[in-house]
Parts: structure tokens; C-alpha cells; sequence
């Protein structure tokens, strides 16, 4: 598969069936994501693989109550990182986009093997912490729900829910997004 097929493929379903989370499994998203750039190739992304039933079932008290349909995941990511590992320079503090780099490689990497990589930002850091061990110092920068599709809708997803699991939700014209040589106001 190339990369923009992959792209292409990536969705954020949130309704998933148990698939098994093996050791190269999770070595090919690590390795996937040890690949991505970053500030003078410093790495500051950290990984918690979160797979033992009785760890996602831990995690489950750190989603919030829209992220239920995660309670199906297969696994777990926590990304996280903090600011000292990373560049700042002056008022920019590089490690969470080196973060984001890192997460999104595994994302496409996880969708090439057929898999769904569903970044979310409904849980809680603190929790999450507590539960997996990170360190205070470290920021959670999102936790990634991983499993494998599944063909029927999960029923406790809401109607807003359901109609994303039925066709990709839409995207901004790229006239909203995009300026070409000098930033411009455009309406939609």
C-alpha cells in the first residue's frame, strides 16, 4: 500500500471487534513511529502499549463517557512527552508536534495492516497517568484506541456517531485551509 492510499483509508470507526495485539505487532507501530522527523532528531514521544485485559479494563475509568465505544479496543496507546526532551525555541515548544509526527506514522501504519488507529482526546491525563505509571513531568498528549473494524455498528454510539461510521465525515474546502505564497481571509 502506498502512503496515499493509506491516507486515503484512515478513519476514525468507532465501532471495533477484538483482534490479537502480538509483541511485532507492537514493534512495527513503535518502529513506524520511531521513524517520524524531529527537532534535531531529539524523539521526545513516549509509548505505553496498553493490551492486558485487565489494564484496558483500568483504562476505561480514564475515557470519558463519549469514548465508551473505546471499552472494544483491542488496545491502548498513551503518547505522551514533555517539553524539556524536545526543542523550545523561544516561545515554541517542539515536542508536541514531534508527538503528533510520531502518532500520525503509527496511525498509517496501523491502517495499512488493516487496522483502526482512532486518536482521541476524551479521556483523562491525570487517570491515565495514575493507571499506566507516567511520570508527573510528562504531558499525555492523546490516547489511540486500536482494534479492528467491525461491520455492525455499535449500538451505543450516538446518532452523530453513527453517521460518521456510515460515510467520512466532511472535510473543510481547502480554500479554508490553504493560502498560496500570502495568508489570506477566505470565506465558505
Amino acid at each position: 500500500m502506498d502512503v496515499i492510499k493509506a491516507i486515503g483509508e484512515r478513519r476514525a470507526y468507532r465501532s471495533l471487534v477484538p483482534i490479537e495485539i502480538t509483541e511485532d505487532l507492537i514493534e512495527d507501530l513503535a518502529h513506524s513511529a520511531q521513524l517520524a522527523p524531529s527537532c534535531f532528531n531529539n524523539q521526545p514521544w513516549r509509548f505505553v502499549f496498553i493490551r492486558e485485559p485487565e489494564m484496558l479494563k483500568k483504562m476505561h475509568d480514564a475515557l470519558s463517557q463519549g469514548n465508551v465505544w473505546a471499552h472494544a479496543a483491542s488496545m491502548i496507546i498513551a503518547v505522551f512527552s514533555k517539553k524539556e526532551d524536545d526543542c523550545i525555541i523561544r516561545d515554541r515548544e517542539y515536542h508536541q508536534f514531534d508527538c503528533g509526527l510520531a502518532a500520525g506514522f503509527l496511525v498509517l501504519r496501523a491502517t495499512e495492516l488493516g487496522l483502526v488507529a482512532h486518536p482521541i482526546a476524551g479521556y483523562s491525563p491525570k487517570k491515565t497517568k495514575e493507571i499506566v505509571g507516567i511520570p508527573e513531568d510528562y504531558q499525555v498528549i492523546t490516547l489511540i484506541i486500536v482494534g479492528k473494524r467491525s461491520e455492525k455498528i455499535n449500538p451505543i454510539l450516538s446518532e452523530k456517531q453513527i453517521a460518521w461510521e456510515k460515510a467520512r465525515p466532511e472535510r473543510k474546502p481547502l480554500s479554508e485551509c490553504m493560502s498560496i505564497d500570502r495568508f489570506s481571509e477566505k470565506s465558505s
